[in-house]
Order: C-alpha cells, then sequence, then structure tokens
C-alpha cells in the first residue's frame, strides 16, 4: 500500500465502443493484423441461423481489431492455412467434417498455441475424434423445444460473462450433453433447469465454459441456434469475448474450479460477516459489484479467520487505481494493523516492483514479465487466486502463477488470520466481484483448484 497518491485519467482501453446498443470492451492489447477462421461445414443437421452467425463474426472483428475469413472447404486444414490464424471459429458445424490429415493438422495448431471457439452445434461435430471431444468439452445429446431459461452467470470477470447480469433470462434451444465438463473445464455459465422443461443434466447444467487445452485456449457456448441470437447484443458480447480470449487479446483463469463457497456473492446479505475498519467504504451497485469510496480503510471479513485456503477474487481498475487484498492478519478495527502484521497483494499500475500489481507489498515483486502477460488493463476484469499453505503464499492472475513467497518474518505468520480488501483514498477507485474461498487440508501442497 502506498500512502502517496497518484492517479491517471487515461484508461489503457480505448473508449467503449457500441454494437447494436451494447457496450463492448475494446480491445486493451490490440488485435491488429490478427486473423479468425470461422468453420461452418455440416455433415449433418444445417441451422439456418449459420449465414446471421458468419456475418456477426465478421462485425465483431470490425470492433475487435481482428480480420474474418469465413470457410465450409475442410481443405483450409493444412498446418500452412492455419498458422495464419490465431483462432478458429466451429459455427454450428455438425457430423464428422474433418478427415484424418485434416484433424492431425488441427491438432498440431492447437498443440502450438491455436484457439478454438465452439458455437452451439460444434459440440455435435467429430463424435469418434477424442482430440476434438476434449477440445470442446462436451458432446450433444438431446434437446428440448426451443423455450426461455435462466442462465446462471459464475464467472463474471471472463470477458464472455463480465457484461452479464448474474441471472440471465434468454430464449434459445438448450442442449444437453453427454457429460458434465465441470471437471474438466472452467464453467462460465450454467442452466437453471428448473426454470425451463427438458433439461437431464441433473441441476447442474454447464451452457458455457472455456479451458487450456494442449496447449490452447478453448472456449465453447452453447447459445447460438436461433438467428435472432446474432442481432442480440448481450449474445454478440459474449460471443466477442470468447473470441477475444481465444485470440489471446484478452486474459482469463480458465483452470477447472470447483468446491469453493462464497464470502461475496454480489447480494447485500453475503456482506453481513463483513466490517469496515478505518475511514471511506465500498459501495454496491445493482450489478453485484463493490467499489472503493475514500479511505485509508479495510473492509474485512470478521465472520472467520483462515489458515490453509484458496482465496478467489475478480477485481477491476478504473486507471492508475491503488487497492489491495490483505491476509494474515489479526481482527482489528484499525486497518493498519493489517498493514503490520499481515500481507498485502498489491493491485496498482504504476510503481516500484515489490509495491505494484501482483506483488507482496514491501516483500518481493511479482514475476513482471508473467505479470505483464496475464494482466489485463484498467477497465477490464482480473482473477486472482491467492493461495496460502503453511507460511507459503502463491499467487496466480488470470490463472498464471506470479509471485511465490515464504514468510519468514517471526513476527508474522501466514498460518490463522483473516482476509479483507482496502480502499486506498478518494482517488482510487477498485471493483471487486465473486470473492470465494476453498479452505485446504493443513498439509498438502497444490489443491487449490
Amino acid at each position: 500500500m502506498k500512502r502517496s497518491i497518484r492517479r491517471t485519467a487515461t484508461l489503457a482501453a480505448a473508449a467503449a465502443l457500441l454494437l447494436g446498443g451494447a457496450a463492448l470492451p475494446a480491445s486493451a492489447h490490440p488485435a491488429d493484423g490478427k486473423r479468425v477462421l470461422v468453420f461452418s461445414k455440416t455433415a449433418g443437421f444445417r441451422h439456418d441461423s449459420i449465414p446471421d452467425g458468419i456475418a456477426a463474426v465478421r462485425q465483431l472483428g470490425d470492433v475487435g481489431g481482428f480480420t474474418v475469413d469465413a470457410t465450409e472447404d475442410a481443405k483450409a486444414f493444412t498446418p500452412a492455412n492455419l498458422r495464419r490464424y490465431q483462432a478458429v471459429v466451429f459455427l454450428s458445424t455438425t457430423g464428422d467434417v474433418l478427415d484424418t490429415a485434416q484433424q492431425r493438422a488441427f491438432e498440431h495448431y492447437i498443440r502450438h498455441g491455436g484457439g478454438y471457439v465452439g458455437v452451439h452445434a460444434a459440440a455435435d461435430t467429430e463424435y469418434d475424434w477424442a482430440f476434438y471431444g476434449g477440445l470442446v468439452g462436451a458432446y450433444f445429446q438431446s434437446h428440448p423445444q426451443i423455450q426461455q431459461a435462466r442462465v446462471d452467470v459464475e464467472d463474471r470477470a471472463h470477458p464472455a460473462t463480465a457484461h452479464l447480469p448474474s441471472a440471465w433470462d434468454r430464449t434459445d434451444e438448450w442442449y444437453n450433453y453427454r457429460s458434465n465438463p465441470r471437471t474438466r473445464a472452467h464453467v462460465l455459465a450454467s442452466l437453471d433447469e428448473s426454470s425451463y422443461t427438458g433439461g437431464t443434466m441433473n441441476g447442474d447444467h454447464p451452457i458455457a465454459w472455456c479451458q487450456n487445452y494442449q496447449g490452447g485456449r478453448a472456449f465453447y457456448t452453447g447459445f447460438g441456434h436461433t438467428e435472432e441470437s446474432y442481432a442480440d447484443p448481450a449474445f454478440r458480447a459474449h460471443l466477442l469475448g470468447g473470441i477475444r480470449y481465444a485470440i489471446g487479446d484478452a486474459q482469463a483463469d480458465c483452470r477447472p474450479e470447483n468446491g469453493y463457497r462464497a464470502l461475496f456473492d454480489g447480494t447485500a446479505a453475503s456482506l453481513a460477516g463483513w466490517q469496515q475498519a478505518g475511514p471511506g467504504s465500498f459501495t454496491l451497485s445493482e450489478d453485484g459489484t463493490l467499489t472503493s469510496v475514500g479511505g485509508m480503510g479495510l473492509l474485512w471479513y470478521a465472520a472467520s479467520g483462515f489458515s490453509s485456503y484458496s482465496l478467489k477474487l475478480d477485481w477491476k481498475t478504473a486507471g492508475d487505481d491503488n487497492s489491495g487484498v490483505f491476509v494474515g492478519f489479526p481482527p482489528s478495527d484499525d486497518p493498519w494493523s493489517a498493514v503490520d502484521n499481515g500481507y498485502e497483494i498489491q493491485i496498482d499500475a504504476t510503481d516500484v516492483p515489490e509495491k505494484t500489481t501482483g506483488s507482496v507489498y514491501g516483500f518481493q515483486s511479482a514475476d513482471l514479465a508473467k505479470r505483464d502477460r496475464a494482466l489485463n488493463p484498467p477497465g477490464e476484469w482480473n482473477t486472482y487466486e491467492i493461495r496460502v499453505e503453511g507460511e507459503r503464499l502463491r499467487v496466480w492472475l488470470n490463472g498464471v502463477l506470479i509471485n511465490d513467497f515464504t514468510n519468514t518474518d517471526p513476527a508474522r505468520s501466514l498460518t490463522d488470520g483473516h482476509i479483507g480488501i482496502q480502499n486506498h483514498s478518494a482517488d482510487d477507485q477498485v471493483s471487486f466481484r465473486n470473492i470465494r474461498i476453498k479452505e485446504l487440508p493443513a498439509t498438502g501442497a497444490s489443491q487449490g483448484h
């Protein structure tokens, strides 16, 4: 935590772009020169929405700064041609669409860092190709009639879902899948099976997910059956976010996430276990976001302390703003007690290495090269995992390990303490979402995800 205040009004991201009435995030790592291939060959059922989908992706390319080519010719799947693209979108493909040589070329492409985006019937494709089954995450099994359902948005930091409400009512054709991808992929959104008829996944029904897969990035969405979907601003922003992730233009934690419980879930009721220490406060917006106001204070979880755990939370800055996540401090109404007795994982775009984003403030810098590659800029959400096991503290930023610190100060200990988020000053606005924790065994080296 720095005591001097510095703030710039300039965002690293460009001004918001508008498409179809919805604000879409401008690319902060410009995609100039990047190309996306849309592949829509069908060997089974053919969706009438495919032309609308191709047109939508082309328009999203204009917004996102990437060039879009579209084909139904599987001969495009050669090593030389695929090297031209940062991602391939399988747009409602069906059946057996690639031969053995083309499959090998695509496997090589993914294993060397290529991106994959699967839309809707991409899950109804290549049932006999195990590599593809792992890449798409789950195969189609059946679907009821088109109807409205409630979508539970589980990840509100990923660029494909950060703009969505926590509960999203929409009409589409809702796939049931042959398996549940949750243990293999990171679920972004799921269906509330009580909100419609015909769900067969026993109440745990993922509908959109992402994963790191054998060297590449993969994103799948079950939305997109209807022609109307491709005119829906919220769905278009969802699709753009998935493409931006796949081409490496936006960062996200796409490791599987299971076993966490919410400490703050976006509701006022979930703040009952928290207390404000010191001046300032946090405001809770209708979209479930906490934003710092004034300072120098600390909102800390007073309901219980923790000893061995994985703490995850999503955060966003507006510009050159200052905040931090504190761990391992005793209960106190004095925010400086956390500074003097605990450790802060810093959020600050511009400071010396041991006092900038990802650092254990004042003690150890993050790996700056890894940090910079993993970091989304002001205006976009980031995800921390802070894992404490014994006196070892590790920090992941958007799924990338950027700091591995061991406490050797006999006056401090990470083995028992509280967690909190800082409101630094009136000039610093930092927002938080979805604070969750998974308690770990007292011994165990790597059970945080």
